[in-house]
């Protein structure tokens, strides 16, 4: 845990929260009503403090993915839900809101009139050998 973290301080018991599940890897909670982008819209947050996708355990990681899968059927079932976008920034540069991992899991209708598809694209230029440095790293 760590204690400037709010995410952390929530699942330590230390604030106002709906836990729409707690688990003993990863927990579900609505988020406040002005963030909602849709009913039922829930984050998946990893009970392990870590930033990202890129320091999060993999038990952590996985509990969390199986619990936005969870999530997702419970939205279906629940409240119709046809499918789910699931958001997700991790680290420097990536729009991440809350320095601690989690997944926003939004239910979609058709006809819903959310966009949170990217539509534009990085103008970030790579090295000519990224992808062999990527593979590198894969060990592939």
């Amino acid at each position: 845990m760590v204690a400037t973290c709010i995410f952390c301080q929530l699942l330590d018991g230390q604030g106002p929260v709906e836990w729409l599940h707690r688990g003993d890897r990863a927990s579900a909670l609505l988020p406040r009503p002005q963030g909602r982008l849709a009913v039922g819209h829930t984050l998946v947050i990893s009970n392990e403090h870590a930033v990202g996708v890129q320091d999060v355990s993999p038990d952590a990681l996985s509990a969390a993915a199986l619990l936005v899968q969870r999530i997702s059927r419970a939205l279906a079932a629940a409240i119709g839900a046809e499918g789910v976008n699931v958001l997700n920034a991790s680290g420097p540069n990536s729009d991440q809101s809350v320095d601690h991992l989690h997944f926003h899991v939004v239910p979609r209708w058709a006809g819903d009139d959310l966009d949170t598809w990217p539509r534009g694209r990085s103008s970030h230029q790579p090295p000519d050998d990224w992808l062999d440095a990527v593979h590198a790293h894969l060990g592939t």
